[in-house]
């Protein structure tokens, strides 16, 4: 079957998957084939060329797709979350990054095998980052790239781990070969914000305060958010996420200076996404119940990060900021869910 290169998303299943396949389907440059633990949904399945269903620790697996199709472009998005790897550490690590390092071997060996370099896009997170204390996160401002790389959470030591190890593949692999094997992979990496969808539940995580209240307040229902009202971390829309990767992809490589990039679009406080919330649901019941591990967790993010250098090399801006986000996007959508 190998013909047409084509692109491959793993973790399809996500809502950043639903985004990547209906713009590359509608773009129709690349047929897309796609790996998940999970069927597709039909209505998703129907736009990909083949689906495979199964796990990216699945070698055997990863074989026959690299005998069957040629890839140029992988989006690496299977992962085990933030607050379940918390409980299951080993198995996050076997996910996160024994997978995330099969898939960049498979990577490298597409490369070899079709004599040019496939791009590897990879979804990292603000968890990379810790910072001591709440004092040190107030004063450090807008956070840059390679300070605070200190993570206190096994899904952020595996997210910073996994953006070295694809800067070693893009950059160092086999270094002391004969003949040099680096760069058949073109490892590019957005260190995501907080995402905010208006089209998934959340579902626990970490940084899920935010969507919760509006949730709660679509539904009618109380809420006891379980950071402080002061609690400030950067967040970004979901479209906003989804754009960034398509648009990382298509830069030339020239043009990067890096290969792990930090991105952010806005970045209110708890009390300001509530204040947001009660704005549009003046009957919204919001609490303050701080759960001191998770608050913990995310006072050792940082309260802005510097994203100058993904503005500057491939044009990362994105479209929703905090008003934009919450009134245009959000909460119309999410009340629409509940008959709102």
């Amino acid at each position: 079957m190998i013909g047409k290169p084509v692109v491959l998303i793993t973790g399809a299943g996500g809502e950043i998957g639903h985004g990547l396949i209906a713009h590359l389907a509608d773009a129709g440059a690349r047929p897309v084939i796609t790996l998940d633990v999970n069927p597709l949904e039909p209505s998703l399945a129907k736009k990909v060329q083949r689906e495979f269903t199964g796990s990216i620790m699945d070698k055997a697996l990863l074989e026959r797709m690299l005998s069957e199709f040629e890839v140029d472009t992988v989006y690496h998005l299977a992962a085990s979350l933030s607050t379940r790897s918390e409980f299951t550490p080993v198995t996050a690590h076997q996910v996160n990054v024994e997978g995330t390092l099969n898939l960049l071997e498979f990577s490298q060996r597409e490369a070899e095998s079709h004599g040019r370099p496939v791009t590897f896009l990879y979804p990292s997170s603000i968890a990379a980052y810790g910072l001591p204390d709440l004092a040190t996160k107030r004063q450090a401002g807008r956070v840059k790239e390679d300070d605070f790389n200190t993570p206190s959470t096994m899904y952020g030591c595996n997210k910073l781990y996994c953006e070295q190890l694809g800067r070693y593949y893009a950059k160092f692999y086999k270094q002391l070969a004969a003949d040099p094997q680096s760069g058949r992979v073109d490892f590019r990496c957005v260190r995501f914000p907080g995402l905010i969808s208006a089209l998934t539940v959340p579902s626990g995580g970490t940084s899920d305060y935010a969507p919760e209240m509006i949730h709660a307040a679509a539904k009618g229902e109380g809420y006891a958010c379980f950071v402080r009202p002061d609690t400030r971390i950067p967040f970004m829309a979901m479209p906003d996420g989804v754009e960034a990767l398509l648009r990382l992809a298509a830069a030339p490589k020239a043009a990067l200076t890096r290969t792990a990039y930090n991105l952010a679009a806005f970045n209110p406080s708890a009390d300001e996404v509530r204040q947001e919330v009660v704005r549009a649901f003046p009957s919204a019941a919001i609490t303050w119940q701080t759960d001191a591990k998770r608050q913990g967790i995310v006072d050792s993010w940082p309260e802005d990060v510097d994203d100058s250098a993904a503005r500057r090399d491939w044009g990362f801006a994105p479209a929703y900021d905090f008003n934009k986000a919450f009134r245009d996007y959000l909460i119309p959508t999410i009340g629409s869910r509940y008959g709102k």
